[in-house]
């Protein structure tokens, strides 16, 4: 099928598009990966001349008689969902071979297949992009002087911006406000309703597609809600079983580890690193990583926090807060090539996202809910540089702290501060 016009798209743009656009200048195939609703179909639709949706009938019945056929077409071809033939994976490396040039394919999948013997790694020939919800950048926009990452990693310092940015009621219902185009227009009730039901296909439909499950969709949303309640934390598999056990009496922390990785597969979880510098200090660095779900407004229905609750309970804002600024920093990471990771040591020091590029550069980021915590961030930031060996590993480009009521300032140390509304790629 050739592609959709722009019109009948109605496309809105989206951060990973540059992205996209360099990789089909370098690879014979990109496989863009991402959780159901995310939009990554669309995406690729922008970017193709021709698709194909396997999950369709008529995809179905060629898969059976003439699966080389559902290559042919304008490229870049976009083969959707092709998790469910991954026997195409073996077919597009071969035409990638035989055409010997770049931007043939996009493939795009919601999950990612069990491993297979037979199914080549794609080393040469395929790269991947990771297409997260949308940013408070790409939901709400910035202004022209936003604060821009790429920026501050040349050594750029933002103008100063002394007013606050919005009210703590206003950051609680940005942080409401789903990233999945789909519902940005929604309101805070009718998307909170879509969010209940997406979990709930998560748990009765999307995991069992990937392996039998013992238990019961519910302890599967019972799961998500306990990760919900330890977004952007190190908790142990033990902790979360411990919590899922009211409706699984017996269940162990072996079994819950393999459901998160399910809940990975499908991109509902996502890891958060460990940074592992060098140190001037005999501090350890703590290796576990923190777990996120794909989307803060996601965790916020899996908790049935709704607006009037949560500013009652500030302590979950400001979880939810962290790893919202987690996921749009790791985004904006992304279209630099780098990645997010986080910091923390045996002696309590710790570094709430930890950017990290090709080139070796990094900067370090704290999330503070409120401007007032600013002071005391930037102390807690200068004193984990210290006892790191710089030597190795070079200074940081940048320290950060971002808030979710503040101002944008560059303080006399160096350390920039910004709400996450302006922040920008």
């Amino acid at each position: 099928m050739p592609a959709l016009s722009t019109s009948e798209r109605r496309y809105r743009p989206r951060l990973i598009d540059s992205s996209l656009a360099r990789a089909l200048e370098t690879a014979g195939a990109v496989v863009i990966e991402g959780a159901r609703a995310t939009g990554k179909t669309m995406t690729a639709l922008h970017a193709a001349r021709s698709h194909v949706f396997l999950d369709e009938p008529e995809a179905q019945q060629a898969l059976t008689i003439a699966p080389r056929s559902l290559l042919d077409g304008d490229t870049p071809r976009l083969l959707d969902e092709w998790q469910v033939a991954p026997e195409l994976w073996n077919l597009v490396r071969r035409a990638v071979d035989a055409r010997e040039q770049p931007g043939q394919f996009i493939l795009t999948g919601s999950a990612v297949p069990a491993d297979d013997a037979t199914r080549h790694t794609g080393a040469g020939r395929f790269l991947r992009l990771r297409q997260r919800t949308m940013t408070w950048h790409e939901k709400f926009g910035s202004s022209a002087d936003g604060v821009s990452i790429a920026s501050l990693f040349d050594g750029d310092h933002p103008s100063a911006d002394l007013q606050v940015s919005i009210e703590i009621d206003q950051l609680v219902d940005q942080l409401l406000r789903p990233g999945f185009p789909a519902m940005t227009d929604l309101s805070i009730e009718q998307s909170a309703e879509r969010l209940r039901a997406y979990i709930d296909d998560v748990a009765r439909t999307d995991v069992h597609r990937l392996a039998d499950l013992r238990h019961e969709p519910d302890v599967i949303k019972q799961l998500i809600t306990a990760l919900a309640r330890s977004v952007a934390s190190d908790v142990t598999f033990a902790t979360l079983a411990a919590d899922v056990r009211s409706f699984a009496p017996a269940i162990t922390a072996d079994t819950v580890s393999t459901y998160v990785g399910l809940l990975e597969r499908l991109f509902i979880v996502e890891r958060q690193l460990a940074w592992s510098p060098k140190l001037r200090s005999r501090a350890r660095v703590r290796q576990s990583p923190k777990l996120h779900l794909v989307d803060p407004a996601l965790a916020a229905a899996a908790l049935g926090a709704a607006p009037r609750t949560l500013l009652r309970d500030l302590t979950t804002v400001g979880t939810l807060f962290e790893s919202a600024a987690t996921h749009d920093l790791t985004v904006f990471a992304s279209t630099l090539g780098g990645e997010v990771r986080h910091y923390r040591d045996s002696n309590g020091k710790e570094i709430d996202a930890v950017i990290t590029l090709p080139d070796g550069r990094w900067g370090a980021v704290e999330i503070k809910l409120g401007a007032t915590q600013f002071a005391a961030a930037a102390d807690g930031l200068r004193g984990v540089v210290e006892q790191i060996d710089v030597a190795a590993v070079g200074a940081p480009a940048f320290r950060l702290v971002v808030t979710g009521t503040g101002p944008t300032l560059t303080a006399d140390d160096g350390t920039v501060t910004a709400p996450l509304q302006a922040l920008t790629p």
